[in-house]
């Protein structure tokens, strides 16, 4: 007993001297390689007719819940609208399975593994937070990562952010210490608590919050954002709290929708989008902006990951396989849809090309300019889709072919009982051009793709292992 409590008593002063060095590396090092990274984008930064830039992510929404992507989903008029007057991504996959890494990868344009934020945070106090701490996890996106509206910033966008945040509840991790010039919203999933609204740094309506009006404070905030006067482009987050569970929807909406509760928060999902949309009209400045519109992962208890297989936390595809559509009035051509492989780190690259604002030079950045496809249909590069449970690598997708490494999944005569997920499977290889959900190995018929793309994901592993961060120095 005495030497278990002595390994133990070892084991959390270590995980404490893992978390000191790790702030303090944070501190000196790389943040000062950091602001002279955004200096340098910041006067590289091309001048001209640099687009406002409008980006909605929903939470939780599977793209079998928008009308643009399956007929039997829940009425969506508005975003339907937006897909048909622009592009619509077929194969776009989130950076993880779950809420926070999605967004950390999301607004870095890298792969969460590099952050090391691949859990999910949790409030400061929570059991899982302060198991987090002992075993030395990350509970907030390294300050020294970049993010989009750093990058933006710098180069001279008014930025704002509303809605959830899940990168971290504490500075200088907070959406006005990584960015955002203003911010309205929540620190954390709608499940969590405590859960305040906040207004940059002041808490505006204290816990227990009214769900139900969440949706229409967090339009009011955003339109009044794009209706304000101001010389220079903007930079809008809207991050919605839905439809995660639990599900609240507006008292106007409230039983009205055919597809239940669910579909009632859609329908203001689907109005608030429009909301902004006309706003943008009304200042006559739909045609000088990008509208991106996305989820964080695939659909939990509820919704729709429509025609693949697997929802939120899952790596088969509908884990990660998410809706992705764009907007730009005369610069994106109307009724696009694009079937190449995209991802969650390409908006990064993407939404900073359009500004004139180069990438940062002093890491490695995963994601990849989408405009070949969005502007001119242009076939885009194959490369590697990685697929993420964790810290553990699982799949990998190169064109049509995805790999899984042997590993735990639910299913099979075992479904039922919780030990289901420890037991593994595999490897398998899908065709996914042929069997989109998934349901067929066929790494028998061609061992040398399933090869092929399991030393893919070994070689990763290894430039991880060699340069976990992806630092250039």
């Amino acid at each position: 007993m005495l030497l278990l409590l002595a390994l133990a008593l070892v084991g959390v002063a270590w995980a404490v001297v893992r978390v000191a060095s790790y702030e303090q590396q944070e501190a000196f090092e790389s943040m000062r390689a950091k602001v002279t990274a955004l200096g340098t984008m910041a006067r590289a930064a091309e001048p001209g007719d640099r687009p406002n830039v409008v980006l909605i992510v929903f939470d939780d929404l599977g793209r079998g819940d928008l009308g643009a992507y399956r007929d039997q989903a829940p009425p969506t008029p508005r975003l339907d609208r937006l897909a048909a007057e622009g592009a619509l991504f077929e194969s776009y996959y989130s950076p993880m399975p779950y809420c926070t890494p999605a967004r950390a990868g999301l607004l870095t344009g890298r792969w969460p593994i590099r952050s090391g934020l691949t859990q999910v945070v949790f409030p400061e106090g929570h059991p899982i937070d302060r198991v987090q701490r002992l075993m030395g996890q990350p509970v907030r996106l390294p300050a020294d990562e970049i993010t989009l509206a750093e990058a933006l910033k710098a180069a001279g966008y008014a930025t704002a952010m509303v809605g959830k945040w899940h990168l971290g509840d504490a500075a200088p991790s907070l959406p006005n210490d990584l960015g955002f010039e203003h911010y309205f919203g929540v620190l954390h999933s709608n499940d969590m608590a405590p859960l305040p609204l906040w207004r940059d740094d002041e808490i505006v309506e204290a816990h227990p919050i009214d769900q139900r009006r969440l949706t229409e404070a967090y339009t009011a905030e955003a339109v009044a954002f794009v209706e304000a006067e101001r010389k220079r482009p903007f930079f809008l987050y809207v991050a919605h709290t839905f439809p995660h569970v639990p599900l609240f929807a507006s008292e106007a909406q409230g039983g009205k929708s055919p597809a239940g509760l669910y579909g009632d928060v859609i329908a203001d999902l689907d109005a608030s989008t429009g909301a902004i949309l006309d706003a943008l009209e009304r200042r006559g400045l739909a045609r000088d902006t990008l509208v991106l519109v996305t989820s964080d992962n695939g659909p939990w208890y509820q919704g729709s990951s429509g025609d693949v297989r697997g929802r939120k936390n899952e790596v088969f595809e509908g884990g990660m396989r998410v809706p992705l559509l764009a907007r730009w009035p005369g610069r994106i051509p109307v009724g696009r849809r694009v079937a190449d492989v995209a991802a969650g780190v390409d908006l990064f690259p993407t939404v900073l090309a359009r500004a004139g604002v180069p990438l940062p030079d002093d890491r490695v950045i995963d994601g990849i300019d989408l405009w070949p496809a969005l502007g001119a249909g242009e076939p885009l590069p194959e490369r590697p889709v990685y697929f993420y449970q964790a810290d553990g690598l699982l799949a990998v997708r190169v064109g049509p072919w995805k790999a899984h490494r042997r590993h735990g999944v639910y299913g099979g005569f075992m479904a039922d009982w919780p030990i289901a997920p420890l037991i593994p499977n595999g490897p398998w290889l899908f065709d996914l051009a042929r069997d989109p959900d998934e349901s067929y190995d066929v790494g028998a018929k061609h061992p040398a793709e399933l090869e092929r793309l399991l030393g893919v994901m070994q070689r990763f592993d290894d430039e991880l292992a060699a340069a976990p961060r992806g630092w250039k120095r």
